[in-house]
């Protein structure tokens, strides 16, 4: 791996972080909507053909973000259409994200038990 790929990892990466706390920052919307915003995004973007090319350049710098989360659902739901067809639409991006889908919930649970809860005040 070069400085260069690092480079653009961060920028990339980092831009969309940014777009994302400006979306905090200066609008109404809720996290939990702008979280869906940017899988929807990402599914919208692979769809037209534009994220794969970020993901060229950037690598983890795009497909770490939620965005990338979105480019995996779409990605794989391509690939099965294209495999299987019909049945592919509703089983290939869960199946492109199983895997981390799986070890959120395995790390969650883990953090629910190894920690103590406390409401905020």
């Amino acid at each position: 791996m070069e400085w260069k790929d690092l480079l653009w990892a961060f920028l990339v990466g980092g831009a969309i972080c940014v777009v994302g706390q400006l979306l905090i920052s200066l609008t109404r919307l809720t996290p939990a909507r702008i979280l869906v915003l940017f899988v929807t995004l990402g599914v919208v973007l692979t769809a037209l053909g534009l994220y794969e090319p970020l993901v060229s350049l950037a690598g983890a710098g795009a497909t770490v973000p939620l965005t990338g989360f979105g480019y995996s659902l779409g990605k794989g739901t391509i690939e099965a259409v294209q495999e299987k067809g019909l049945l592919g639409a509703f089983t290939g991006g869960i199946t492109a994200t199983a895997g981390g889908v799986a070890a959120a919930i395995l790390f969650g649970y883990l953090n629910a038990v190894i920690f103590t809860p406390k409401t905020k005040k």
